[in-house]
């Protein structure tokens, strides 16, 4: 049976754990948005938006992620400094969160109804006042000159980071060594977070920045969602001391290196065609494209999202460094395949609407959605 000491050792939710929570995680927000006002960084240009409007966008979280990094180990290493706090207080900063969550989207919410850019989402069997907070009253709120939707990514990603590493101390403070399980498990989300950042300028082009309203839905997401969710391996990581034998260790790594590979290759294979045109290469050859101009290059003239394929089983990779003494971690890359095949499932739907013939004959090469064979 898997120990759980590090859950045992959480405190309950009390007034003063969370008035403590509420007061590092605010520092913590303020320390991100000053960073990430102030840091130097790339200038990059948006696609349009729904209304034609392009807008300029400052790319430095790669550098905000190192930041952060070198100030907790130097603060470790010089002032003992620790991350166990968000272990056992983790409830409180639960808490901490949501309230931060809600004062956010009550600001956005005020703000963006009398701003000049109010930009309505429109359901009908909702009044439009919870629409406006749950969706967000308008599509790309700034603060300070600060585009707050990229930004809220920022103490999200980052965020699950800092969690993640507060298990890796808490099992050498406590056990005086770290499992060979925890170090692959601390590099892969390393690797996961750096593939990120280094190409940050990707996600300017994603959905939820292009066409969502900023609201509850995506920041509660962000600041809660995330870096709570996304850490629960770590629960199950802390007290497992069971490593495991090197051939399954040999085949989990070459398992994350190319589920990894697929997932972000994929990705910035769409990317840069849509950039960049004729003018990039994939695999070494200039694009191939259907003659209604969709790409048959790379990953995605073999399936038609190889990018959730890479991205569920890299998330897979992180629950199998818990064993498989609990199912829970597993929950994780779980509801990733709900979500991603059903995401799956709604872009084939706008993509025919959108294509129509040239859809079915892209559909006729890429022949599956996300798993081959079966979806």
């Amino acid at each position: 049976m898997v120990s759980l000491r590090a859950w045992e050792s959480v405190q309950p939710i009390t007034l003063e754990n969370v008035l403590f929570a509420l007061k590092w995680t605010t520092i913590y927000f303020v320390y991100m948005f000053v960073s990430t006002k102030f840091l130097p960084g790339k200038k990059v240009k948006g696609n349009p938006t729904p209304q034609n409007t392009v807008l300029d966008y400052k790319i430095n979280g790669l550098l905000l992620f190192i930041q952060t990094q070198l100030i907790f180990f130097l603060s470790k290493y010089y002032y003992g400094a620790t991350l166990r706090p968000l272990i056992t207080h983790f409830w409180s900063f639960f808490v901490a969160a949501n309230i931060i969550s809600f004062a956010v989207s009550i600001y956005l919410f005020i703000t963006g109804r009398r701003s000049a850019e109010y930009h309505p989402h429109k359901q009908s069997w909702t009044p439009q006042w919870l629409n406006d907070f749950w969706f967000g009253a308008t599509l790309n709120p700034r603060l300070a000159g600060v585009d707050l939707k990229l930004f809220f990514y920022q103490p999200s990603l980052i965020g699950l980071h800092l969690f993640l590493l507060a298990f890796g101390e808490y099992q050498y403070d406590t056990y005086g060594y770290l499992t060979l399980n925890m170090i692959v498990f601390q590099i892969f989300w390393w690797l996961y977070l750096f593939t990120h950042y280094i190409r940050e300028d990707f996600m300017i082009t994603t959905w939820d920045i292009l066409a969502e309203n900023f609201g509850f839905m995506l920041v509660w997401g962000d600041t809660v969602y995330l870096p709570f969710l996304y850490s629960i391996i770590g629960w199950f990581m802390a007290d497992y001391r069971v490593e495991m034998k090197d051939p399954w260790m040999a085949a989990l790594i070459l398992l994350h290196a190319v589920s990894h590979y697929v997932f972000r290759s994929a990705n910035w294979q769409k990317f840069d065609f849509k950039k960049y045109g004729q003018n990039t290469l994939i695999w070494g050859q200039p694009p191939k494209v259907t003659k209604g101009g969709l790409l048959i290059s790379g990953w995605w003239g073999i399936g038609r999202h190889l990018n959730y394929t890479g991205e569920i089983i890299t998330y897979l990779t992180f629950a199998l460094c818990s064993g498989f003494e609990s199912y829970i971690p597993y929950l994780l890359p779980l509801s990733l395949t709900f979500l991603l095949t059903h995401r799956a499932a709604r872009d084939d739907k706008r993509c025919r609407a959108k294509y129509g013939e040239h859809w079915d004959e892209y559909c006729k090469i890429a022949k599956f959605k996300v798993f081959p064979f079966i979806y």
